[in-house]
């Protein structure tokens, strides 16, 4: 298989791990900028066996190539309208309403809520806000002009939870194949490794909706037990310190070849 990779990722410092798998893997790649505001993969190739990873933006229109295979899982059953209804109650935030980014909407006094995009994954980092801050953000937002947020960027609104631990879990043909934490909260143990409860959990998961054939899930371990945080396209998905990007690559090369 070839890999294509976008170079200018500036927001993830774990972005270099990719080109030493693939080197170490001895696996053939190229390396293209995607500007912003490109309207399509400037890239020549023979090669159909393509599989691309980088931002957002080239995950979204390399959906254009549709020759390209694995190309790009961007969209489909990444929407949370898909994959809700198959998770249901395991997800974190199961409750939601949806909203334009412009839209007022009600806060009860000191109230937290936790707002994130709703399609557009990656126009901002879905946190918990008072209304204060979110108030705020939204006026940063629509004044920046060097940002893809408009007024009608779509947010979806839940009830803040507290999580124990997060983990990011990658998985290809319905294996998980690397995880590790990446948060950890007050007073919660470090553990090394992802608990075999936090996997068992996951692995529940992809039998119940096994949602593509790659593709990566974020679970929390809750006061209610563990939940999925949210799904992430494997194509644009960002890297951690404990992330075992060569394993990762390997399993996507041999998988996508056969």
């Amino acid at each position: 298989m070839y890999f294509l990779i976008q170079a200018n990722i500036y927001l993830d410092p774990d972005h270099y791990k990719i080109f030493d798998a693939l080197e170490e893997l001895n696996i053939a790649y190229d390396v293209i900028n995607i500007p912003p505001n490109a309207k399509e993969i400037d890239f020549e190739t023979d090669r159909k066996d393509i599989f691309v990873y980088g931002s957002v933006t080239i995950a979204r229109l390399a959906k254009q190539n549709s020759e390209w295979y694995p190309g790009s899982f961007y969209g489909g059953n990444h929407l949370y309208e898909v994959y809700s209804k198959y998770y249901g109650e395991n997800l974190l935030n199961h409750k939601i309403s949806v909203h334009t980014i412009k839209e007022e909407f009600t806060w009860k006094e000191d109230e937290v809520k936790f707002i994130k995009p709703y399609k557009e994954a990656k126009i901002f980092t879905g946190k918990a806000f008072v209304e204060a801050e979110w108030k705020d953000f939204v006026f940063e937002a629509l004044n920046n002009p060097d940002n893809r947020i408009t007024g009608n960027s779509l947010i979806q609104v839940s009830e803040a939870k507290y999580t124990v631990k997060e983990a990011r879990l990658w998985i290809v043909g319905g294996q998980i194949i690397d995880g590790g934490y990446y948060k950890f909260n007050d007073n919660a143990p470090f553990e090394e490794k992802v608990s075999e409860d936090g996997l068992a959990f996951a692995r529940k998961m992809i039998d119940l909706f096994n949602l593509e054939t790659a593709f990566v899930m974020d679970i929390c371990l809750t006061d209610e037990g563990w939940k999925i945080v949210e799904i992430n396209c494997i194509n644009s998905s960002g890297f951690y310190p404990n992330t075992n990007v060569k394993s990762i690559i390997r399993a996507l090369n041999i998988y996508f070849s056969n």
